[in-house]
């Protein structure tokens, strides 16, 4: 709940300071002079920013569940998943967070982490890595994922990704309406804004929108490497992480819903835009960690 507060509590300074320095600029006289509301653009660009991002976080175990096909273990139905609850609830103990809820959807090896809170989160494993993979490394990824919980990424990823809505959408109308206060020189403009504003608006939102993609994807591998070392810390020792990174080096990795892909084991395109380091980077850095 400390994080939901601070997320919001963040939202509403950066809008706050957008503000302000809009203000220290003169840009706020400026706009206010050619007809852009900029109080009104300010509250819009944190509804947007905040408000798409704080639902999705909310909802995100129900639409992990549903997207995935999740079966949650409720009951033990094997001694294998009577072991993954188990280690679930070990791990969990020794991070010193709520025992999350525990599940299993088929698909090639794979395992995330998700949820608003905490202390009521879901950690799912795919029946591919279970096949694929020996108790212990299995394991050190269920410890990677109850990292990712214990360090609150989910709500730390959210909040960032929060943030960047916000910068695009008030950035990319001010420099819209800007453009096309410059077109429109010497034209009347009490019908509203014309057609280099939504076609300036529309670009920016595409090309802020990656610059953003960018920013939030470095923080979240950044956040990889946490959750390796955090798995490592619960059990006491990196082999078991080092091996299951290397057993996922000659795997397929199973593509996730892109609304938890960033809380897997592995996943990611690209160098810029991927949620995650190199196999190879993550296991040099454990190698020369120190736990």
């Amino acid at each position: 709940m400390k994080r939901i507060v601070l997320f919001v509590l963040t939202n509403v300074l950066v809008v706050v300071v957008l503000g302000i320095v809009a203000s220290l600029l003169g840009v706020n006289r400026y706009l206010t002079g050619t007809g852009l509301n900029l109080g009104a653009l300010l509250g819009f660009a944190l509804v947007f920013g905040f408000g798409g991002a704080i639902i999705s976080l909310l909802i995100s175990k129900p639409v992990a569940k549903w997207s995935s096909g999740v079966r949650v273990i409720n009951q033990p139905a094997n001694a294998d998943e009577a072991w993954i609850v188990d280690t679930v609830r070990k791990l969990s103990e020794r991070a010193g967070i709520g025992m999350p809820e525990v599940g299993i959807f088929e698909g090639a090896p794979n395992a995330f982490a998700t949820g608003a809170f905490r202390n009521s989160a879901l950690v799912a494993v795919s029946t591919g890595l279970l096949q694929g993979m020996n108790h212990e490394e299995i394991e050190a990824v269920i410890g990677h994922e109850i990292s990712h919980v214990a360090n609150g990424d989910m709500v730390t990823m959210t909040l960032i990704q929060g943030v960047m809505n916000t910068f695009v959408v008030f950035l990319s109308r001010v420099i819209g309406y800007a453009v096309d206060s410059f077109l429109r020189k010497g034209d009347d403009r009490s019908s509203g804004p014309g057609i280099g504003y939504y076609i300036s608006t529309i670009v920016l939102d595409i090309v802020l929108g990656f610059a953003a993609a960018i920013v939030v994807a470095w923080f979240s591998r950044h956040r990889e490497f946490r959750a390796d070392a955090g798995s490592a810390q619960l059990l006491g020792r990196k082999q078991p992480m080092i091996n299951a990174l290397a057993r996922l080096g000659g795997m397929q990795p199973g593509e996730l819903p892109k609304s938890v892909a960033a809380f897997g084991i592995t996943g990611g395109i690209g160098q810029l835009f991927s949620t995650h380091p190199p196999l190879e980077d993550r296991i040099a850095a454990l190698q020369n960690a120190q736990v």
